[in-house]
């Protein structure tokens, strides 16, 4: 009896692990549904947009970006979320005596099944539409959408068997941390260019769009928008474009599949010499103070490099931090002081520090007997924290102020910005001892169940008492900004802010150091919940 076809199979694969996934939990379920639903209303809200932009002068510049933009995202996507779609490892298919061609083609079908998919097809079709014109234009649209949905679904799948053994493990899957950047900074640029193009119109996309013509998969919107125009030998070379890169993508697709279906996995096994020198190598150890405070230092900052939950928190906190300020500056619409918005992103980072050591923070808890135990403690993190926040919110608020020409008031952005880290750091302290709550270490929640309210007053409630903190140095600044007299005195801004934030700092550590040492027994039963 012969071998049943592998396509049907693994199709059927792709479905019951679908079905099977959303039985484990009914808040799945809901998950997968609600976004779906989004997803699909924003794929039919972008697909009528287009269809309402047919005619319009530089419709095919707005189409080919589009679907440029869709295959950056198809292939980025394996690098950012692994854990997306559990067919993009092929590594489970290892011991199955499959080869790999008709595995290529299997699971290129697979692919083709879920929201991804369909919401590409929706953007494509919509191109065509858009941008096509006569029945030679629709007759090669239908070819052109076949060739850019498979472009984009090859393009994920190559990357992914290319890196699969990176994103299958710990190291690996931390590439998913700078997936808030990626958003952060993508928001950003969108806004940006949403204003540009709001004010100066469709037009400023064609220099892009005539490089991005012939570049797959937009080459096949291009190649539907040259027969419209009547350029047939135009449109077959930007078809054979998209066509070529499909095969190329294939054939690097299958290549790697061979590779790890038939070579051992050596990826995460250090050799002995680079074992040896991470072993003789100490790093920042030894630019450490010595004593508890350097090793609590050390600690913390081992956290922020290899902590998932840690890392993505300092990334996004980095990345926004200098988006916002820089953003606003290039807009011509900020100001020098909108740069203390880096230090209140990193000053966050001190909250809640007992909880991101999660149960390890019973052997911390069995070195602290003291007062001077737990300041000492605090201390150390805040000074970590510091190596990190002082030279970034210097460095946000130079660039700021350079970008605006403002130099008169740069005292002032980093006086106000070392007094607004000063008191973050000093409530941050105070808050993690009264409100400590746990940070799960698996998934993507940030707060423990039941634990929420905890993480709203900690978080919110200190950042207020951080603006109360502050309010003297704001006082200040206002103050010399309408006096006659202030701009001859506004260079004291930054002596005055930075001894304030110093003195502040202090002030809430000695405060939360009795705190903690008789809190211990309710701090580590709090961080411990996760």
């Amino acid at each position: 009896m012969s071998a049943p076809a592998l396509t049907p199979v693994v199709v059927r694969l792709k479905l019951s692990l679908l079905r099977n996934g959303l039985r484990q939990s009914g808040g799945r379920k809901a998950a997968y549904i609600a976004s779906a639903v989004l997803a699909l209303l924003f794929a039919a809200l972008q697909l009528l947009g287009l269809i309402a932009l047919r005619g319009h002068a530089h419709v095919e510049s707005l189409a080919v970006l589009a679907v440029a933009v869709l295959g950056l995202g198809w292939a980025v996507m394996p690098l950012f979320f692994p854990g997306g779609d559990e067919t993009l490892d092929p590594t489970r298919l290892v011991m199955l005596p499959l080869r790999p061609r008709p595995l290529v083609r299997a699971l290129l079908t697979a692919s083709l099944v879920g929201i991804g998919p369909l919401f590409t097809l929706c953007l494509l079709v919509g191109s065509v539409v858009a941008v096509a014109r006569g029945g030679a234009a629709f007759a090669v649209g239908v070819v052109a959408v076949a060739l850019a949905l498979l472009v984009c679904v090859a393009f994920a799948r190559a990357v992914a068997a290319a890196n699969v053994r990176l994103l299958t493990s710990r190291k690996g899957r931390d590439l998913a941390v700078l997936s808030g950047l990626v958003i952060a900074v993508g928001a950003q640029v969108v806004n940006f260019g949403a204003q540009r193009l709001g004010s100066a119109g469709l037009g400023e996309l064609d220099p892009v769009a005539n490089v991005l013509q012939w570049v797959p998969p937009a080459s096949a919107i291009g190649a539907v928008h040259a027969v419209g125009e009547g350029s047939y030998g135009l449109a077959a070379v930007q078809l054979a474009l998209t066509a070529g890169a499909l095969v190329a993508l294939l054939a690097v697709w299958s290549r790697h599949l061979t590779r790890l279906m038939t070579s051992p996995d050596g990826s995460t096994l250090p050799t002995a010499e680079t074992a040896a020198r991470q072993r003789s190598s100490t790093g920042l150890g030894r630019l450490l103070p010595s004593g508890r405070t350097g090793t609590a230092m050390e600690r913390s900052l081992r956290y922020v490099w290899r902590d998932p939950k840690t890392k993505a928190a300092w990334v996004t906190s980095l990345a926004i931090g200098l988006i916002v300020p820089v953003f606003n500056a290039w807009q011509g619409t900020g100001s020098v002081y909108i740069a203390c918005f880096a230090a209140g992103m990193l000053g966050i980072q001190m909250y809640n520090q007992f909880g991101q050591d999660t149960s390890a923070f019973w052997m911390v808890a069995m070195t602290i007997s003291s007062r001077r135990d737990a300041y000492v403690e605090l201390r150390a993190r805040a000074l970590a924290l510091l190596l990190i926040t002082l030279p970034y919110a210097t460095l946000v608020t130079v660039v700021t102020t350079a970008m605006l020409g403002d130099w008169r008031r740069l005292p002032e952005a980093l006086g106000l910005s070392f007094a607004l880290l000063g008191a973050m750091l000093a409530t941050g302290a105070w808050t993690s001892v009264r409100f400590p709550y746990s940070i799960p270490q698996e998934g993507y929640k940030n707060v423990a169940p039941g634990q929420t309210g905890l993480a709203w007053i900690s978080i919110f409630g200190g950042m207020i008492a951080a603006a109360v903190l502050c309010a003297p140095v704001i006082a200040l600044t206002i103050w010399l900004n309408v006096s006659a007299e202030g701009d001859d005195w506004s260079w004291l801004l930054l002596p005055v802010g930075t001894l304030y934030g110093a003195a502040i700092t202090v002030m809430g550590l000695r405060l939360a150091a009795p705190q903690t040492a008789r809190r211990l027994p309710e701090i580590l039963g709090a961080v411990s919940k996760g």
